[in-house]
């Protein structure tokens, strides 16, 4: 396996963000927490993160554009590439002492994804993934689940909180697919939902009123693992809607007219 030398860049920042991250998890009842919104919240620990990946980033590619999670969006002197950064996806987690969270960068050139890393670091799974090049965690090479059957798959979402609008489109969701699935969880990690169905863990996830941090990396790693990928209104932009759909090849379809049917 041979990595680019931006893919390693990527991969050195999640790790170094990740010790950081896994030392303030395990004092997480100490960390002073902020309100940024209802049902949303933010701690020091995500600010330092994205501190930490941002200088690792930025100096070895300081011509490369910047939007993350924390610190807004920046343009690079090359207009064609950008870094997309979430340093601590799943927070609430974190904050409530649960080990399901995850860094997750990419890389955006020509506003095509052609990079991602989506790092675990509780559990020191890393998955990553650049156009071309397969996907993998840690070591080894990962695939879609083969499974065929509905009936036998387990999906991924997430549930809407606090009163957002789109809580009765995603209860008409789940009306209409858990009859005619294995199970659907809600685990509080768009990055790590996306990694988990390229690693064959899941079938398939979908989720509105997401940003392009939760799932830039995610959507090239299932791609590059064999999986479609595709917005929940055919023919929009995944990043900018925000509204996103993915599975193996063989339910994506079936999958796809369950979601779509609303």
């Amino acid at each position: 396996m041979t990595l680019s030398a931006n893919l390693n860049i990527m991969k050195k920042a999640a790790r170094k963000a990740g010790r950081s991250l896994v030392k303030d998890f395990r004092e997480v009842e100490n960390l002073q927490v902020s309100m940024k919104g209802a049902g949303d919240f933010v701690s020091r620990a995500d600010v330092a993160a994205e501190e930490i990946i941002k200088a690792e980033l930025m100096e070895a590619r300081p011509s490369y554009g910047w939007i993350g999670e924390e610190g807004g969006a920046e343009e690079g002197k090359d207009p064609t590439r950008r870094w997309i950064v979430d340093p601590l996806d799943g927070t609430t987690n974190f904050l409530h002492g649960l080990p399901h969270w995850a860094i997750s960068i990419a890389l955006e050139h020509k506003g095509q994804v052609v990079a991602g890393v989506i790092y675990d670091a509780a559990k020191d799974e890393m998955f990553f993934a650049e156009k071309g090049e397969g996907a993998w965690m840690n070591e080894s090479r990962i695939r879609v689940s083969g499974r065929q059957k509905m009936i036998e798959s387990v999906f991924a979402t997430g549930l809407p909180f606090g009163g957002r609008s789109d809580l009765p489109a995603t209860l008409q969701d789940l009306a209409r697919l858990m009859p005619a699935c294995a199970g659907v969880r809600r685990w509080g990690s768009a990055a790590l939902d996306l990694a988990y169905v390229a690693a064959g863990r899941y079938e398939g996830f979908w989720e509105r009123r997401l940003n392009a941090w939760d799932i830039a990396a995610g959507i090239i790693i299932l791609r590059e693992a064999g999986g479609l990928v595709e917005a929940l209104t055919p023919g929009d932009d995944i990043l900018s809607s925000g509204e996103i759909i993915g599975a193996n090849e063989v339910i994506f379809d079936q999958f796809a007219g369950i979601i779509r049917a609303s």
